[in-house]
C-alpha cells in the first residue's frame, strides 16, 4: 500500500497504515488487519466496521449478515474474522455502493455462495475497473480472481431485499459521485448508507470517468434526502454517523460549489481563477467542513489537487 494508491479525502485509514508500514515493514497493524476494524453499533442489528477504506454497514437478519462495501483489497477476510465478534451467522449478501476499489476488493475474499447486488451501472464498471478522474489507477481485484465477488444481480431504480423489519431498501437517483451510486436505507431503523456520495464534510470525488456528474451532483442528493423517517446517515468514510441535515447542507454545499464554477465560467475566467480563490464558505466550515490546511493533514494532499480535478469535471459540463 502506498500513497499513490490513496483515493485523495477517502482513504484516510489507508495512508495512515501505508505511513506506519513504511516505517516499520512488517507494521504488527497491518499482520492484524481485523484488529484494526472499529466496530460501532448503530442501532439492534446494525453496525458500522470502520477502517480499511470505506465505511462497512453490517446488518444481521435472521437468515444471515447483509453488508454494505467491503473495504481495500485485503480486507475482506478482516471483516470476516471482525464480524465472528458480533455474531456467528453467515455472510449471505453484499451490496456495494459503487465501484472502487476501497469498497469493492473486499469481495474476492467471501465465498463464492454470497450474493453481491448493485446498481447495474456499478456492475458494468466493476468489470472494467477504471482510473479515477483525478486518480488513481485502480486494482483490478476481479480479473485477478478470475472474476469472483462480481455482482451477479443488479437494479435500475430501486430494489427491496428481505421483509418485515429486515427489510433493505435500494434506490438509484442519478450520477453524483459515479455513474451508479447505490443508496442503502434501513427502513425499519430510520438510516441510510449514503456509500462516498457523501464521503466526509469535504469537497467529493467527482469521477467523471466512471459516470460520475458535478452538476447533477446536489439534485441527486436532493431526491435522497426526501426519504422519509431517516434519522442516522452512515457515510462513506466519516467517523460518526451524521443526521439528515447534514445531508441536506452537503447538498447545498455541493450546488454552491457548480455555481461558482458555473459563474465564473460564463464571466470569462478561467479554471486557474475558480482553483486559486475558492475557498470552503464559512458557514459550511462553522459545521465542520475541512480547511484546506485540515484536508491536506487528513490526507497527505493539497486540496488543490482534488478541486482542480472536480472544477473540470463541471466547467467540462457547463455550456
Amino acid at each position: 500500500m502506498n500513497r499513490g494508491f490513496v483515493l485523495g479525502a477517502l482513504l484516510v485509514v489507508g495512508a495512515l497504515l501505508a505511513a506506519l508500514g513504511a516505517r516499520s515493514g512488517q507494521s504488527a497493524i497491518l499482520q492484524n488487519r481485523s484488529a484494526v476494524i472499529q466496530v460501532d453499533k448503530i442501532k439492534d442489528n446494525l453496525y458500522v466496521l470502520r477502517g480499511g477504506g470505506g465505511n462497512t454497514a453490517a446488518f444481521i437478519t435472521t437468515n444471515g449478515v447483509v453488508l454494505v462495501d467491503t473495504k481495500l483489497p485485503g480486507w475482506g477476510k478482516p471483516i470476516l474474522d471482525k464480524l465472528k465478534e458480533i455474531t456467528d451467522k453467515p455472510v449471505t449478501t453484499i451490496i456495494n455502493t459503487h465501484t472502487h476499489f476501497d469498497h469493492v476488493s473486499g469481495n474476492v475474499e467471501f465465498p463464492a455462495t454470497v450474493e453481491v447486488v448493485t446498481h447495474e451501472n456499478t456492475a458494468k464498471l466493476m468489470r472494467e475497473m477504471r482510473p479515477v478522474t483525478g486518480g488513481p489507477e485502480q486494482k483490478d481485484v476481479f480479473k485477478e480472481n478470475n472474476g469472483r465477488g462480481l455482482p451477479k444481480r443488479t437494479f435500475k431504480d430501486r430494489m427491496t431485499l428481505g421483509r418485515g423489519n429486515e427489510r433493505v431498501e435500494l434506490y438509484y437517483f442519478g450520477r453524483a459521485h459515479t455513474g451508479g451510486d447505490a443508496w442503502v436505507v434501513f427502513p425499519a431503523l430510520g438510516a441510510l448508507h449514503a456509500g462516498d456520495v457523501f464521503a466526509i464534510k469535504s469537497i467529493p470525488i467527482i469521477d467523471a470517468n466512471n459516470g460520475g456528474s458535478g452538476v447533477e451532483y446536489a439534485q441527486t442528493i436532493a431526491e435522497a434526502a426526501a426519504l422519509p423517517n431517516i434519522d442516522t446517515i452512515i457515510t462513506g468514510h466519516n467517523q460518526t454517523t451524521l443526521t439528515m441535515a447534514d445531508l441536506k447542507m452537503y447538498m447545498d454545499f455541493n450546488r454552491e460549489f457548480v455555481e461558482t464554477v458555473e459563474t465564473a465560467k460564463k464571466a470569462g475566467r478561467t479554471i486557474d481563477d475558480v482553483v486559486n480563490s475558492w475557498k470552503v464558505p464559512e458557514r459550511f466550515r462553522e459545521n465542520g467542513y475541512l480547511t484546506p490546511d485540515a484536508y491536506q493533514k487528513l490526507t497527505g494532499k493539497p486540496i488543490s489537487e482534488r478541486l482542480r480535478a472536480n472544477v473540470e469535471v463541471v466547467w467540462k459540463e457547463t455550456k
